[in-house]
């Protein structure tokens, strides 16, 4: 068999393992019959409630905690993903800045979120008749530092695509197959997972933050955080490539970030990673 075969097969293999995938994940949606999606508005939770509303219409519900800690620019996101995928959307708003224990941002602070995040649905879906909840979970988050997880199993969440067998691989080439413009845009988490555990959080921290990063995306930077280590230093981390135009920015960028009240401006020499605030954790 000649190179070019066998690369032929590798792809053919892999195209027929999504497309079980897919059957799989379009099947159990329709065995549930009436169900509500948790839409952050990230391709795994957008890929699900594409599927969803295809396979269950108007039975399929997708809701958005509204809170500080989501992003100004992402809210804006969402609405647009929404009128694209067409199926009934409403915001819902969330209060677990008021909780205390979130507030005091412990290594578990995902879980007292997602806790108040599920009750919230909860309340949603026996309003309206869902007898089911649903997070966009793949079989990739296993194994990870996610003490929100905790909460979605104890709210009995399922979660379709870990069920279904979809990687994060999967989910972004499904995503491309369907045309959902969201098929390669980048990881993101909420404001909260900017802080260094055990850094109080609250509204207008939140705030800050998000001015901090929006002012950076409009300068043409996509992927970025803004990470407060403490109450006066934070650490700002881009893709490596990234970091030359973080430099040109030097002079501007000190000047608008003090003028947000933060006093040390750093730059991460390792680059952008997804949860670099559990790096800490990890190590002990």
């Amino acid at each position: 068999m000649t190179t070019i075969s066998l690369i032929e097969k590798e792809f053919q293999t892999r195209d027929d393992a999504l497309d079980e995938k897919m059957a799989r994940l379009r099947s159990l949606l329709r065995d549930m019959g009436r169900a509500l999606i948790a839409f952050s508005g990230g391709v795994d939770s957008a890929l699900l409630w594409l599927i969803a509303h295809q396979e269950l219409g108007t039975d399929a519900l997708a809701v958005t905690a509204l809170s500080p800690s989501l992003p100004s620019w992402e809210r804006e996101e969402i609405r647009r993903l929404a009128q694209e995928i067409g199926g009934i959307h409403r915001f819902v708003e969330t209060h677990e800045v008021e909780d205390p224990r979130y507030a005091a941002n412990p290594i578990n602070r995902c879980y007292f979120c997602k806790d108040t995040l599920w009750e919230t649905l909860d309340a949603v879906a026996a309003e309206g008749g869902y007898r089911f909840l649903l997070d966009g979970y793949n079989v990739d988050d296993v194994g990870d530092f996610r003490p929100g997880q905790q909460a979605g199993r104890e709210h009995d969440v399922r979660s379709p695509l870990k069920e279904a067998g979809f990687t994060k691989k999967d989910i972004r080439e499904a995503a491309r197959r369907l045309g959902l413009s969201a098929w390669d845009k980048p990881s993101a988490a909420c404001l909260a997972s900017r802080f260094a555990y055990g850094v109080g959080i609250d509204a207008e921290k939140l705030s800050r933050v998000d001015w901090a990063e929006r002012w950076l995306r409009e300068r043409g930077l996509r992927q970025v955080r803004v990470r407060v280590q403490d109450e006066k230093l934070v650490r700002i981390e881009v893709p490596v490539a990234q970091i030359p135009a973080i430099i040109a920015l030097r002079q501007e960028l000190v000047a608008y970030f003090k003028s947000l009240g933060f006093v040390y401006i750093t730059l991460d020499l390792e680059g952008f990673r997804s949860g670099s605030m559990n790096e800490a954790v990890r190590a002990d």
